[in-house]
């Protein structure tokens, strides 16, 4: 059980890594970022369409057919990743495409833990830890890349009213120029806010499968929400707009307080 555990989570990552790939692509139109996330998305599409084959031949030769409600979600979620393929080839639509795969992800990670606890007390605790660890990953990583974009934030704000102000001239020269933190900067929130939005996912598909609507209000979940939407609010604006670098840079230290907030909220959360 462990080695298909080990597999599952492999193919999670992959997917995780595919999306990121893809948001890359959307706001820089890198032509590269999106070959390699279309080949990755390929591969997680076949190993899915592969578990659906496994199981629908597995059905046949049971005495009675049935297809549960973990292979329908399964069956949903290669759906959305062929979707994906569509929009992307004829619609040219990325973001959507992201969006889309969000879904995707999200029911894939559920379904394909899911599927390997059937009657098994033992295994589903060891399935569920699984998918716990993957939201824990995801999570921990958005934050390290976004606390070293907080840390460019500052940075840039202190050289930009250092020589606004004309002061520390001298040891400002350490630093480098303005363009190139707030280019990292940038990046460091393009890696990390499709990080969240994907961690975010996986922990609310199961609530909404599982009826449980009202930890939809818990506060860790509508921090969560608010902090992805400044992210977002962040990107729009210096995508679209062009914002100077410093209203950006405070924009993105409102975000990451948010973040910090919603972290040390965890004894008034039931969530987790």
């Amino acid at each position: 059980m462990n080695w298909e555990l080990w597999i599952y989570d492999t193919v999670v990552y992959i997917y995780a890594l595919s999306l990121l790939f893809y948001f890359s692509d959307f706001i820089y139109e890198n032509r590269r970022a999106k070959q390699l996330g279309t080949g990755l998305l390929v591969f997680v599409w076949m190993l899915s369409g592969g578990f659906l084959i496994i199981r629908f031949f597995s059905e046949l030769q049971a005495p009675a057919f049935a297809f549960t409600n973990v292979d329908l979600m399964q069956l949903f979620s290669w759906i959305m990743i062929t979707l994906s393929f569509i929009i992307s080839r004829f619609y040219k639509i990325e973001l959507i495409v992201f969006f889309v795969n969000i879904i995707g992800f999200s029911l894939f990670a559920l379904n394909i833990y899911s599927s390997s606890t059937e009657g098994n007390t033992l295994d589903m605790w060891h399935a569920t830890r699984e998918l716990l660890y993957v939201h824990i990953s995801l999570v921990i990583s958005a934050y390290a890349i976004l606390t070293v974009g907080a840390l460019l934030a500052i940075m840039y704000l202190i050289v930009h009213y250092s020589l606004k102000r004309k002061k520390g001239i001298r040891w400002l020269r350490r630093f480098p120029s303005l363009e190139v933190i707030a280019s990292t900067m940038e990046r460091m929130v393009i890696f990390g806010f499709p990080l969240l939005v994907m961690s975010l996912a996986i922990a609310l598909i199961p609530i909404l499968l599982e009826g449980k609507t009202m930890l939809l209000f818990d506060v860790q979940i509508l921090m969560s929400i608010l902090a992805l939407a400044v992210y977002g609010y962040f990107i729009y604006q210096r995508a679209v707009h062009k914002k100077p670098g410093y209203e950006i840079a405070r924009l993105y230290l409102l975000a990451y307080a948010i973040q910090i907030i919603n972290m040390l909220s965890g004894e008034y959360s039931s969530f987790h």
